[in-house]
């Protein structure tokens, strides 16, 4: 995943994978840690955040596993 501005520190490459790039090596992140960081950056608490789908509020960072934003590429 590739991010620029809006609160991205510049030039940091944030977890590592193989050489193949098919396994995480280091420092994984989930795609509901992404949401709640994009949302963080649009100044939306993920945690409150919800949408009508089917008739049922759904979190966009899911609702199995709690989603964290990932600090270490905030500016």
């Amino acid at each position: 995943m590739w991010l620029a501005g809006g609160g991205v520190k510049g030039g940091t490459i944030h977890g590592e994978t193989d050489e193949f790039s098919y396994n995480i090596v280091e420092d994984p992140v989930h795609v509901r840690d992404l949401h709640a960081t994009i949302l963080h950056l649009l100044g939306i608490d993920h945690r409150r955040f919800t949408v009508k789908w089917q008739g049922v509020d759904m979190k966009l960072t899911g609702v199995d596993a709690e989603a964290h934003v990932v600090k270490p590429i905030l500016a």
